[in-house]
């Protein structure tokens, strides 16, 4: 009898030694599932951040840009000639020692030719719009805009009712409103194809 009392108590140590060890498997396993989701929670979230970092900096949108004109001309020729440029308005060439402010500077009148091209030189976007447009428009277009290194001016012998130049390349908008002027100003703005990038954009 004693013998039989004796295995049955050897018995149910075993069972809850079993069951304790059973249980602290399960406590393993729901501690290491734990971290496990932790690690992915933080892993998304990073990467979360890091995609709302790049789509704020992205490339312009694919296509918007297809229709810039793209030309070769050479920086740093001056002349105190006039300039007879091939382009209307030009995008790039010869052009006078003094560069005109472009410190965000919106001109009533069309601007020399010369002065503007030095601008671009120096990595500024030229917004040049018809004569044609109404005030609101030209208000509405100069409010796209902020910072340095653009000017805006009419300009009489252009085709489009608003024309984006950078040096050597060139943008005919549809209007004040068409979605690719964000496009191409934050290409080329002091973009690759500048050939003084940083040099000065206040009176020269």
């Amino acid at each position: 009898m004693g013998s039989n009392a004796q295995r049955r108590r050897e018995q149910r140590e075993q069972k809850v030694a079993q069951l304790r060890k059973e249980d602290k498997s399960r406590q393993r396993r729901s501690s290491t599932l734990l971290t496990v989701g932790l690690v992915i929670a933080v892993v998304v979230a990073i990467g979360g951040v890091w995609w709302a970092v790049e789509a704020g900096t992205e490339d312009p949108t694919p296509g918007a840009l297809d229709e810039v004109q793209s030309f070769e001309y050479e920086g740093s020729q001056h002349t105190e000639e006039p300039v007879a440029y091939t382009e209307s308005p030009p995008v790039g060439g010869e052009h006078s020692g003094t560069w005109l402010d472009c410190t965000g500077v919106v001109y009533d009148e069309p601007v020399q030719n010369e002065q503007a091209v030095h601008g671009l030189e120096h990595g500024a976007v030229w917004v040049t719009y018809s004569p044609d447009l109404s005030q609101d428009e030209v208000d509405q277009l100069t409010g796209r805009l902020d910072g340095s290194y653009y000017f805006v001016s009419p300009y009489e012998d252009q085709q489009a009712p608003v024309v984006l130049t950078a040096w050597n390349n060139q943008l005919e908008l549809d209007g004040v409103d068409d979605p690719r002027f964000d496009d191409f100003v934050t290409e080329f703005r002091q973009g690759p194809q500048t050939p003084e990038p940083g040099a000065p954009c206040s009176v020269g």
